[in-house]
């Protein structure tokens, strides 16, 4: 079928100081008139009849109202048109006003230290809620699967040892190897002054059982396994995978984040435990090389000094660890909303948020030993 053909727009002068309109004054009609209607002068204008017009769209509807503003001291009278075009001219006045004034609006002043401040400490404490919420969320799973042993996901279990635990020890071993050469290779002067060589085992075994092995493994996780959780459910979430695993029935919790945690709360002490070997194999290497304690002197010596209490007061604080690092990746993952940035900026918010809670329950862990004296 032909399309109806489209009468151009056109603009007449029947008497003094008024116009007259006709034709199709849509987008197809008026590229031949808007160059005449722009040249036409607003003041010599009093009175446009619009009777004549077929068609109007918001091109054209915007040209006229274009022209009308521009005559808007003058008192220009428009007549003669149809109804419904009557409305669309009014909305489009009414959103060329509304763009006017948005315009018109001066910049609003930056806020004030103190609203700034406000709204910091408001924003931190909504987070704060949303992670209590999220972590009773998490217990109530939790005490669901020990109550129905049948409902624990072993598989993904297993993924995640894997994933966090097993493919995580090269980097665990090797940077603690070289944090114990570290430990033992600045403690290697002081001592050699005083003739305490020996005492480097003191020096490297408590401080790597204690501390710094287990800190260094959490750091290490919570940037590798910690990130990855935060980015994996971020991605699923923008993509609606999440929405779409509720529309059937699957619980997010169960599937994505119980078994992160149970994963990370088994593979942690396990990772602690060998950067502590390789930590304390590190210091026998330097104390060997500086201040020639061999390695049989050095581990008759780190027995004696090392009591069983030092030993697991750093293992024991590796699962509290792994539940803070698990649960922050699994929740700044859950607030993830928008697109690929919003994945980077929650990933990147894990991380620093994980080690940040990691240093601090570490902090907590020696206040704590320090007044039960162990």
């Amino acid at each position: 079928m032909d399309a109806l053909p489209i009468t151009p727009a056109a603009i007449a002068h029947p008497a003094a100081r008024e116009l007259a309109l006709s034709g199709s004054w849509t987008a197809l009609g008026v590229a031949a008139i808007e160059q005449e209607l722009k040249a036409l002068p607003a003041s010599a204008t009093v009175s446009i009849d619009a009777a004549g017009i077929d068609a109007l769209d918001t091109v054209g509807a915007w040209l006229v109202e274009k022209y009308l503003r521009r005559g808007e001291g003058a008192g220009i009278e428009l007549r003669g048109l149809r109804p419904e075009f009557t409305r669309l001219l009014d909305a489009v006045a009414q959103q060329v006003a509304d763009q006017s004034t948005a315009l018109a609006r001066p910049a609003s002043a930056p806020p004030s230290i103190l609203e700034a401040l406000g709204r910091s400490a408001a924003g931190f404490l909504e987070e704060a809620l949303a992670l209590l919420h999220f972590v009773g969320e998490c217990g109530l799973a939790f005490a669901s699967c020990l109550a129905h042993p049948a409902r624990l996901r072993w598989r993904p279990i297993l993924f995640n040892i894997r994933s966090a635990g097993v493919d995580a020890l090269p980097i665990v071993g090797l940077l603690s190897f070289l944090l114990g050469i570290v430990v033992a290779y600045q403690g290697a002067d002081q001592l050699r002054q005083y003739g305490a060589n020996i005492f480097v085992a003191d020096l490297v075994g408590l401080s790597m059982l204690r501390e710094f092995a287990p800190l260094i493994t959490a750091i290490i996780i919570a940037g590798r396994s910690g990130s990855a959780y935060a980015a994996q459910i971020g991605t699923m979430s923008v993509t609606e995978e999440i929405d779409a695993m509720r529309t059937l029935g699957i619980a997010p919790l169960e599937l994505l984040v119980l078994p992160k945690i149970i994963a990370l709360l088994i593979v942690l002490p396990l990772l602690t435990l060998f950067a502590d070997l390789l930590g304390v194999f590190g210091g026998m290497v330097m104390a060997r090389s500086q201040l020639g304690v061999g390695f049989g002197e050095f581990l008759d010596r780190l027995v004696t000094a090392v009591s069983v209490s030092a030993y697991l007061t750093g293992i024991c604080k590796a699962p509290v660890f792994a539940a803070i690092i698990a649960t922050i990746g699994c929740f700044q993952g859950f607030r993830t909303h928008g697109g690929a940035d919003s994945v980077g900026r929650q990933t990147t918010r894990s991380v620093v948020q994980s080690i940040f809670l990691v240093i601090v329950a570490d902090a907590l862990f020696s206040v704590a030993f320090s007044a039960l004296d162990l």
